[in-house]
């Protein structure tokens, strides 16, 4: 869906059009173990994370479960749901798809081969900061809104 703002005047004295394509973006996990969510009188056990291989956000989850992979969360609706690191690895990507753009990178032949499309569904991967097993991979899908 195209906005409607018409066209606008440039700094330089030319017009630039201000229509811009309107897209939704979700984070999927692809990679990554959330273990199941343990509780003893309400309270959380925490595993050993490192030695057992669990992301800490994915087996908090939301409290009453685990996340998975295959999970997905929306952009903006969900970003405070996702762990705080994984956000700061998500944040450039986030914004390029926002607002169109793409990265050069395709990673053929990989697991993590790209999908771009800039008239419907394009993909981005991106590997959480933390450098033990216990590390995430994630699929960012940004999809143009079509009226």
């Amino acid at each position: 869906m195209r906005g409607s703002l018409g066209h606008l005047k440039s700094t330089y004295g030319g017009e630039v059009n201000a229509e811009m394509t309107r897209y939704s973006l979700e984070v999927e996990i692809i990679e990554g173990q959330g273990g199941e969510l343990r509780k003893t009188d309400g309270e959380i056990i925490l595993p050993d994370f490192v030695e057992q291989g669990l992301c800490a956000w994915m087996y908090r989850g939301d409290g009453t479960r685990s996340y998975q992979v295959g999970d997905r969360f929306r952009d903006p609706e969900d970003a405070g749901r996702i762990c705080p690191w994984l956000m700061g690895s998500l944040y450039g990507i986030l914004t390029t798809l926002r607002y169109g753009g793409t990265l050069p990178w395709l990673y053929a032949g990989t697991p993590y081969a790209k999908v771009i499309d800039l008239e419907g569904v394009t993909t981005e991967f991106v590997r959480c900061p933390d450098p033990t097993r216990s590390g995430i991979v994630v699929k960012v899908i940004r999809t143009e809104l079509r009226e």
